[in-house]
């Protein structure tokens, strides 16, 4: 298995990160995947990719719950590292109108200056949405010349917007949401097409049940290609195949 977003550098991981990685290899994922979210965040990242080389691979960009007033700046700090270092795609990046909506436009603005990076760089992108699926496709759709590609993570959209985000060619992260009770991704998993799903954890954030509510962990990737197994209705071996196939062809891994 490969978890495709976890954030097992951060400060949540700082007193157990080897065991958590000991965890995750036990139980059968080969791949931890680590998207950037801020300035802050680049040098942890890059420490705990140094630290296991063979399992992470870092992800370069600007998450939107960081852009402020100074976007510019921050977006050209973040650019200059592609320069330095090899990452696998541009991310996270995106769309969250959940919390605050003050620098919406900066946030477009900056999503669309790192949808036009991967272009450039010729990589994939790890999108983020939360309350903003269609904002988001509205400004993907305007930006896609067919040779961008990537994931919408931690997917918990409708049938409708999962459809749309395939017909642009893009993945659906699932993770967590698609073992909660009232999350709705029952009614939406089992419709899915299984060439366009990548698993991940989001990790330290939304453990799957029967974790709930505690400390998410990529060893927990287990539990989401379990579920989604058993909404498909096929074999857990089967989605674990086909995940780990999309995602190494995705991220060229």
């Amino acid at each position: 298995m490969i978890d495709t977003h976890a954030h097992i550098y951060a400060s949540e991981f700082d007193n157990d990160r080897d065991k958590v990685v000991e965890r995750a290899l036990a139980q059968g994922i080969e791949k931890i995947l680590l998207p950037n979210i801020d300035l802050e965040s680049i040098e942890p990242m890059l420490k705990t990719e140094s630290a296991y080389p063979e399992v992470c691979h870092s992800i370069m960009g600007l998450h939107p719950c960081y852009v402020d007033e100074n976007v510019d700046q921050t977006l050209e700090i973040i650019y200059g590292w592609f320069a330095k270092h090899s990452f696998i795609a541009v991310g996270e990046i995106g769309i969250d109108l959940y919390w605050d909506k003050t620098y919406q436009t900066e946030q477009e603005k900056a999503f669309v200056t790192q949808l036009n990076w991967a272009k450039e760089l010729k990589l994939p992108v790890v999108i983020h949405t939360r309350d903003s699926i269609e904002e988001t496709l509205n400004l993907l759709t305007q930006t896609q010349d067919g040779s961008l590609r990537g994931v919408f993570h931690c997917f918990g959209g409708d049938t409708e917007q999962a459809k749309a985000i395939n017909d642009l060619g893009f993945h659906l992260g699932l993770g967590g949401v698609t073992t909660f009770k009232n999350g709705g991704m029952d009614h939406v998993v089992p419709s899915l097409n299984m060439d366009y799903v990548l698993l991940e954890t989001d990790c330290p954030y939304l453990a799957p049940v029967p974790h709930r509510g505690k400390r998410n962990e990529p060893a927990y990737t287990s539990l989401v290609a379990e579920r989604i197994a058993n909404l498909k209705g096929c074999s857990y071996q089967e989605v674990i195949s086909i995940t780990t196939e999309n995602a190494k062809r995705l991220f060229s891994i």
